[in-house]
Parts: C-alpha cells; structure tokens; sequence
C-alpha cells in the first residue's frame, strides 16, 4: 500500500512541476515542488497556502484474486488567499489556476505508473505491478476567511504484491 502511496506522489508532484514549475512550497527550509503528502509532514495549525496537500482517506480491499486490488480514497486539498500585490483580489483566477493545474496533472493520459519502492536506500526498486487511478472530482469551492479551498478526489488503485504491506 505504501509503494502505491508513494508512486502516486511522485507522479502528481512531477507532473505539477513540469506544468507550472513556479509552484513551490518552502518547507522546514527547502523550497520544493508544491506538492505534499500530510501524513509525510509535520503537523501544522495553518497549511501552506497555494500547494497541493494530498491526504489518503478510504481503503478498500477485492480479495478475490490471485493478488489482491485494493482501492484508496486520495483527497487533494488546496487554498489560496491570493496575491498580496492584488490586496487578494485576484484569488478567484488563482484558484482556477490551480483546478487546471490539477485536472491537468490527474487526467493527462496514462493515468498510470510503474510501482516502486522509494523506501530502498539504492533508489527506487524496479517495478512489477502499476498502480492506475480516476479522473479528478472536484467538491465545491469554500470560503474561510480570505483563502478560497478545495478539495478533489483521486481513487487510486493498486494490487497488492506479495510481502507488500
């Protein structure tokens, strides 16, 4: 489950990168591509801003094959208050940046990719299944304060090796 977790990151944040390399995100220090992974992060009150923060949700398992398909829920969140050269009037167009971006990076075809291990100190082990994933589902736009949010969804699905935990 792991390795499919991580080879879905590893996609969205490249594909994000190759679409709008200016999306980044300084974190601990490190300027990075604007693509996180919370259950990778520090617990933080306020979110970094105008990034996209990937949050694995449900999991379901088809057992019934020679390896098993298992199912994950990955919801996509992401805000912006806007520029503040623009007083933040410009959120609106910057939120619809960032849906582009995301349909773009999620529905580009293949909606696939080669699973690996990244957790190997070599580098990534060569892989033996794909994992393959849903077109994007937006929910509607939230207002908090000044920021504008969302959420998409991504099923994401994966078979189970053996010794894949």
């Amino acid at each position: 489950m792991q390795r499919a977790k991580d080879t879905f990151y590893i996609a969205m944040r490249d594909r994000i990168a190759s679409l709008n390399p200016a999306r980044t995100v300084l974190v601990r220090g490190v300027l990075r591509p604007g693509v996180l992974v919370e259950e990778n992060e520090l617990a933080v009150e306020y979110p970094p801003a105008n990034a996209f923060r990937l949050r694995w949700t449900a999991l379901s398992v088809n057992p019934g094959a020679a390896m098993p398909l298992m199912k994950m829920r990955c919801e996509i969140h992401y805000s912006t208050a806007g520029n503040p050269g623009n007083g933040g009037m410009d959120r609106g167009r910057l939120i619809t940046v960032m849906d582009a971006e995301l349909a773009a990076a999620v529905n580009e075809a293949p909606q696939n990719a080669a699973k690996k291990d990244y957790a190997i100190p070599s580098g990534p082990e060569a892989p033996q299944t794909n994992i393959f994933w849903s077109d994007v589902a937006f929910e509607p736009l939230q207002l908090n304060g000044e920021q504008l949010e969302r959420v998409a969804t991504v099923d994401v699905y994966s078979y189970q090796e053996a010794g894949e935990r």
